[in-house]
């Protein structure tokens, strides 16, 4: 598969992300709550950082390494978030990762890209297994996780620094067999 996937829920495009979404990006991402509660997004969110996050995934794609999906609501294609697959490993596993712009949140957007996201990992990509993490003081994305039937793995205490501050890590994970057996539709 050469080019990024586009996929479809009810009230979602999972698309590839373009250029033209940078600013969207940049306004969305730059909210210091979307940063706080992720392990990855800077704050602040400077000129030129959307630009150069989505010039990458064209070419994480094709080494098979990543893959990230702006999420944007039907049917005009807004920009309300962003999730992926990343540490792809054929036939093995990958992560998830997502985040949400704050004005979408509480609106089951994330659940429903989710959902979607771990059928093209377990149906398209024939992954065994998914996994995802979040901060524990982000309570919400542990819940967006058991929506769509990941399990509850394990706590890696002070494993990651935010902002001078040591945070524990909440794991989750899901196997293929586990996806089949609820029907493949857990948060759908």
């Amino acid at each position: 598969m050469s080019t990024i996937p586009t996929l479809e829920t009810g009230r979602l495009i999972l698309r590839p992300f373009a250029l033209s979404d940078a600013a969207d990006v940049q306004r969305l991402a730059g909210d210091r709550a979307i940063a706080d509660t992720t392990a990855t997004v800077p704050h602040p969110y400077e000129d030129g950082m959307a630009e150069a996050w989505i010039s990458t995934h064209g070419k994480d794609f094709a080494a098979g390494t990543s893959l990230t999906l702006a999420v944007a609501l039907k049917p005009e294609s807004a920009l309300v978030g962003a999730i992926g697959l990343a540490k792809i490993a054929a036939g093995h596993q990958a992560e998830m990762g997502y985040w949400i712009g704050k004005p979408y949140w509480n609106q089951g957007f994330c659940t429903e890209a989710a959902a979607a996201l771990l059928r093209h990992a377990f149906l398209t990509l024939g992954l065994a297994r998914v996994y995802a993490t979040h901060l524990a003081r982000n309570p919400a994305s542990g819940r967006v996780m058991r929506k769509v039937g990941m399990r509850h793995e394990g706590t890696l205490r002070k494993h990651l620094r935010k902002w001078d501050v040591l945070e524990d890590v909440e794991c989750y994970g899901i196997l293929r067999e586990e996806w089949k057996g609820s029907g493949g539709n857990a948060g759908s």
